[in-house]
């Protein structure tokens, strides 16, 4: 954690150093890149900063303080980051500005990259943000209590499923991966506090939980529980209608896992990091499955859960990558098939094994090898789309598209719009659908209730 000083900025003082006598709720505005665990760490942001009397601004230019929540997965990831921080600051030069996340855990080197931050908080502080950032920078708290519920700022910033961080941190070393560095060992929340922030989550309104984590299948090593048995337990003691799981680990499932989605309420929707369908490119990532694994566990996920949807990370061009390993994982990505692939280019990452690698790929041959990959994807999900006309479904429904039509996503995680104009508002809703047609990259469905 690092507090910065800056000069003044057209004609106001800097905030660093200056006491904020407040008589109304500050203004926060909240923003991040990057993976779901982001998204959670600021949902729990906010929460606090309301439950503290602050009000949530959507408007970064009305804020009277401004949080930036970073990613450094990739070299783009990064740059994104360091423009996000820079457009803050330059919207807004009047708030305080209080960055975190993996590319604020870096290094210091962040601030001459970067200047005009006031408050830089690593991940190792980030669960304290709210009380390090009132504290540091001086902010008294004196405000009016806010008394809209905390869903209220949900789903003011578009959410309706409410992301809930179970753990953070990695213990195992992918060559190419950062999260060991930005993010340290694994650290595991308690059962019981996940337990009850689902539970309010419900009485607040909110519909769907998204479980997520740095390494989400490694939940409860560190304190004698496991994942299992941490949803055995939130499908037995919340009554929260859609629990759903956020990117995990192929290794990470036993096989008695599967059984769980025998409860309707886990949906039926597993995000599992391929990376590479060449198993001598998984052995270089130092990934502990081979395509084999990734294939018995799809094949079983298939047959123990109805209208199962997978969806994968796939990563082009890591160092060595020939044109023969490349065809055999553009093989074996189309033989799993796939609804959604989360495609990325391999960049150096500063502290990482692949980092010092010889062969890197070309980045003209990386970009060619993208195209083709996301070719693919586009079939494949054309193809999955197709084969959901006719199949039944509940959708959570969230907002209204630009031509009046509600749009939302299915249980298993596709987006649909509704086939009408609905006479009522079907915001925050679950009502059972009939997919009956695709329109590009979503579906379109009947409300049958």
């Amino acid at each position: 954690m690092a507090r910065q000083s800056r000069p003044k900025a057209d004609g106001l003082p800097g905030f660093a150093g200056r006491i904020c006598y407040s008589t109304r709720p500050m203004q926060i505005h909240l923003t991040t890149l990057g993976c779901r665990l982001n998204e959670a760490e600021l949902e729990s942001w906010a929460d606090e900063f309301e439950a503290r009397g602050h009000g949530l601004s959507r408007d970064p230019a009305a804020a009277d303080l401004v949080v930036v929540n970073t990613c450094a997965v990739t070299q783009e990831a990064v740059k994104k980051s360091r423009q996000m921080i820079r457009r803050a600051r330059r919207n807004n030069p009047a708030a305080k500005l209080v960055v975190s996340g993996c590319y604020a855990s870096l290094g210091a080197a962040i601030t001459q990259a970067v200047p005009g931050i006031d408050l830089l908080i690593d991940n190792k502080n980030k669960d304290q943000l709210v009380e390090i950032a009132l504290r540091e920078l001086d902010i008294e708290v004196r405000p009016e209590p806010v008394v809209a519920p905390a869903a209220a700022g949900l789903f003011g910033r578009g959410r309706h499923r409410a992301f809930v961080k179970i753990q953070d941190g990695c213990r195992y070393r992918c060559a190419f991966c950062v999260v060991t560095v930005a993010r340290g060992e694994e650290q595991s929340r308690a059962e019981r506090d996940i337990i009850r922030e689902v539970n309010e989550h419900g009485r607040r309104g909110v519909l769907e939980v998204v479980l997520t984590g740095a390494q989400a299948g490694g939940y409860g090593g560190d304190i004698d529980s496991s994942l299992y048995r941490l949803i055995a337990r939130l499908l037995d003691e919340t009554d929260m209608p859609r629990i759903r799981l956020g990117s995990v680990e192929p290794w990470a499932l036993p096989d008695p896992f599967l059984a769980l989605f025998q409860n309707r309420r886990l949906l039926p929707h597993l995000h599992l990091p391929l990376q590479s369908g060449s198993d001598s490119v998984l052995r270089r990532m130092a990934r502990r499955n081979r395509t084999a694994d990734f294939e018995r566990l799809a094949g079983k996920a298939r047959a123990a859960i109805k209208n199962f949807n997978l969806t994968t990370d796939i990563m082009v061009g890591f160092p060595g990558e020939t044109d023969a390993e490349w065809q055999a994982s553009m093989n074996f990505i189309s033989q799993i098939g796939f609804s959604h692939l989360h495609i990325f280019s391999y960049s150096a990452r500063p502290g990482t094994r692949a980092a010092g690698f010889g062969g890197q790929v070309p980045a003209a041959l990386k970009r060619q090898r993208s195209r083709q990959l996301h070719e693919l994807g586009r079939a494949m999900r054309a193809d999955w789309l197709k084969k959901q006309i006719g199949a039944e479904s509940r959708v959570l429904w969230e907002k209204e598209n630009d031509r009046g039509v509600w749009t939302g996503y299915t249980e298993n995680f596709i987006r649909v719009a509704a086939d009408k104009k609905s006479p009522a508002s079907l915001e925050n809703r679950i009502t059972p659908v009939k997919i009956v047609a695709v329109d590009g990259d979503h579906c379109v469905a009947r409300v049958m209730g």
